[in-house]
């Protein structure tokens, strides 16, 4: 990797070439963006998705600092950790890794589609159908919602004014998917970030608002406004539900993968979701088992 402290980082990957057309041979790939905690609980799922696609995916693992077990030369993540920084749930410094993440990728020219992960996420499709859908889309995949009460408009600071108002506010998941001239809007950004940072502080919950903000603000005709990471929030609390083994079945992946209609590319799709979380780590053999009969992989 490299040794460049943030600021210079996002220096770097906010340059832009002039020249459209390229002096090489590019093919367009996919930036797998993972922000996990420690370990990446269900790599063998992912090793066996990137499987036999080399060249047509990039991966960047930001992670705790602190953390330091060693990953197999074999595997598709070894030597893909980024200088990482410490995370706080729920903290501005979530939305940095998130950035620090872009922003790595970003210097591969051949990265032209971004999208985050957890270390509790699943493909629900093989990669062939992931890496058409991400690569064909004409939209960037960032939910951006006017929510009202508490847990929406409710954590507004009217502090943020005039750069933000209460009526541009919004929310939405944090796992999104952009393509480059997204990423590169979101990376060079310095006049709301900064804002965020002194003012979405506590309860406010920044991931979940400065990206939707910014997008619903600025370019809300590039995105299609939904995620595409299914997450149950059907439980109440801070937290989602947590998949584990007995919930692994057959019928329950079949209807994640075909969950509800949505727009892709001005028309009606079933595929609405290509990830899911959150899963726990016993649930890796079933979801191993199922990954070849349901997800094709």
């Amino acid at each position: 990797m490299h040794s460049m402290k943030d600021e210079e980082l996002l220096w770097r990957a906010s340059m832009v070439p002039k020249i459209k057309e390229y002096p090489i041979k590019r093919v367009p790939k996919v930036a797998f963006l993972f922000l996990t905690k420690r370990k990446l609980l269900l790599a063998p799922l992912w090793e066996r998705f990137f499987q036999g696609h080399q060249g047509l995916y990039s991966i960047y693992v930001h992670s705790d600092p602190y953390y330091n077990q060693t990953v197999p030369k074999s595997s598709v993540f070894y030597g893909r950790r980024i200088p990482s920084k410490e995370v706080k749930w729920g903290d501005m410094n979530m939305v940095e890794a998130e950035r620090r993440l872009l922003a790595n990728a970003l210097l591969d020219i051949s990265n032209e589609r971004f999208v985050l992960l957890s270390e509790s996420c699943i493909p629900l499709f093989n990669f062939s159908t992931v890496y058409s859908y991400l690569i064909h889309s004409n939209k960037s995949f960032v939910e951006s919602k006017d929510v009202r009460g508490p847990v929406g408009r409710g954590r507004y600071n009217h502090m943020m004014q005039p750069v933000v108002y209460l009526e541009q506010w919004r929310k939405g998941s944090q796992w999104f998917e952009m393509d480059r001239s997204l990423a590169v809007e979101v990376i060079s950004d310095r006049t709301y970030f900064p804002v965020f940072k002194c003012y979405c502080t506590g309860l406010c919950f920044g991931d979940e608002h400065y990206l939707p903000t910014i997008m619903g603000k600025n370019f809300s005709e590039r995105i299609a406004n939904r995620s595409l990471t299914y997450v149950d929030w059907s439980i109440i609390g801070p937290h989602p539900f947590r998949f584990v083994r007995g919930d692994v079945t057959k019928e329950f992946l079949e209807r994640l993968r075909n969950f509800t209609n949505c727009d892709y590319n001005g028309r009606e799709t079933d595929i609405c979701y290509l990830f899911a979380r959150k899963f726990s780590a016993n649930a890796l053999d079933r979801l191993l088992r199922f990954a070849t009969i349901v997800m094709n992989f």
